[in-house]
């Protein structure tokens, strides 16, 4: 058996090529956008993939099946309750998919409907051969993480309770992946960092049985107990959620990686002026909070650059890249991974653009903890609910970073505003956010909560 798992750090993503060696039959598993490695992969393998498999609508990138359907004519497959806006295939729970010389040898995948997370959540159980007595692995998709379970909040807008999602992920885990053997591997679909939930580890993988001792979510207790705890303190949703998942859904333009063009800063301006593009400084923090243009949005590339820019950026926005040289095309990659296509331009050299144009030119305002005011005025914690239950400076007010676009009308623009995270990171794009909606008096605080509580 060919099984090779692809991790995507900057999203917390993983994706699954598995195949059969003896046939080259192949099926990939939940694949990003932009597939070059996957196809280069099989095709060094000997595999050639007929089916892309995906276990869920994903709403954290935008998924790669229309690209590989294109470049390999592989089919492509959903759990049966999916409804979907283009041809593809439904996999029904206890199906088996053999790719193996014949239905009774050969690796072969075993369909698992695993409903809670979405209504068509699956798993898919692995088998490198149907007579073995135990599987290789389960593919959990979203239902399992390591260390943690899918959230079951993600649909509330469509009208489906968390606490209805959350009574079937319950089921669908207990009647489904906890009767596996405890040396059963589990692949998830996302580890640590993924808004997908709130305690995923680092690790990619792990076994029912780690999970069944270790995780939280699997220890003993009732259904109602279960419900009252996967349903509270979940992540804010980054607004692209539901683009991308629309997209998912119904259909979404092909991935073409042609590079963006050079524009000059006065030009790229203009585009803000005139277009209403957002200028996305793509720099690391330190060099963006020294000089950027006034106005301009913040998401490094060191960071969680696609989400935390789909975080402030509303989807369909023009674009326009201020990213160290070279760095232009990573940029525009990893954007087009959550489905942000519309970058019209790029600014080469950035800093150098800057220098020679003091005129467009801000800093950054921020002070240390031991500056923060006796009684700020607005002082706004933009960490996770999670993060900020776990302790928060007295008289800060709770708007994650992803919820700040629909919340920037809670807050008064004409009077200062202190922002402050975990370690100084999303309270500078914070600040970029707000600034760029005309907050004049903004601040962050460096090295943010974990400086405080150091001091």
């Amino acid at each position: 058996m060919h099984f090779a798992q692809y991790y995507l750090d900057c999203l917390s993503q993983a994706s699954y090529l598995i195949g059969d060696e003896t046939t080259g039959r192949a099926v990939l598993v939940d694949p990003r956008r932009d597939i070059d490695t996957y196809l280069a992969d099989a095709e060094a393998s000997g595999l050639r993939i007929e089916l892309v498999i995906e276990t869920h609508i994903h709403a954290d990138f935008l998924s790669g099946h229309l690209e590989l359907a294109r470049a390999t004519g592989a089919a492509i497959a959903f759990g049966a309750a999916a409804e979907t806006g283009f041809p593809s295939r439904r996999l029904h729970d206890g199906e088996r998919l053999h790719l193996g010389p014949d239905d009774a040898t050969g690796v072969t995948l075993t369909v698992l409907a695993t409903p809670g997370h979405t209504p068509e959540s699956i798993c898919l159980l692995v088998h490198e051969d149907p007579r073995d007595a135990e599987p290789f692995g389960v593919l959990t998709g979203d239902t399992l993480f390591v260390g943690d379970v899918g959230r079951p909040d993600l649909l509330s807008a469509a009208g489906r309770s968390p606490q209805d999602m959350a009574g079937h992920l319950y089921r669908s885990l207990h009647t489904q992946l906890l009767p596996l053997p405890d040396a059963t591997r589990v692949f998830p679909a996302h580890g640590a960092g993924s808004a997908c939930g709130r305690n995923l580890s680092t690790e990619t993988s792990s076994t029912i049985g780690a999970q069944r001792r270790l995780n939280y979510a699997l220890q003993p207790m009732p259904q109602d107990a279960f419900v009252r705890l996967v349903t509270a303190d979940q992540p804010a949703t980054p607004g692209y959620f539901a683009h991308d998942a629309a997209l998912n859904r119904d259909g979404h333009p092909l991935l073409e990686q042609t590079p963006p063009p050079a524009l000059t800063l006065d030009e790229a301006v203009a585009a803000r002026d005139t277009r209403a593009a957002a200028l996305l400084d793509c720099r690391p923090l330190s060099a963006y909070t020294r000089a950027h243009v006034a106005g301009s949005l913040h998401a490094g590339l060191d960071t969680r650059f696609a989400e935390y820019a789909g975080s402030v950026i509303a989807p369909g926005t023009p674009l326009v890249l201020l990213a160290e040289p070279g760095k232009e095309g990573e940029a525009r990659t990893r954007l087009a991974r959550i489905g942000y296509d519309q970058v019209i331009g790029h600014v080469p050299d950035p800093s150098a653009a800057l220098a020679a144009h003091p005129a467009l030119t801000a800093t950054s305002h921020r002070i240390t903890p031991h500056e923060i005011p006796a009684d700020p005025d607005q002082l706004v914690d933009v960490r996770n609910p999670a993060e900020y239950a776990a302790g928060a400076l007295p008289g800060a007010r709770n708007i994650p970073l992803a919820a700040l676009p629909s919340h920037i009308d809670s807050l008064d623009p004409g009077r200062p505003v202190t922002l402050y995270c975990r370690t100084g990171n999303r309270s500078v794009i914070a600040a970029a956010l707000l600034e760029s909606r005309g907050f004049g008096d903004v601040c962050d605080v460096v090295g943010g909560y974990e400086a405080v509580a150091v001091g």
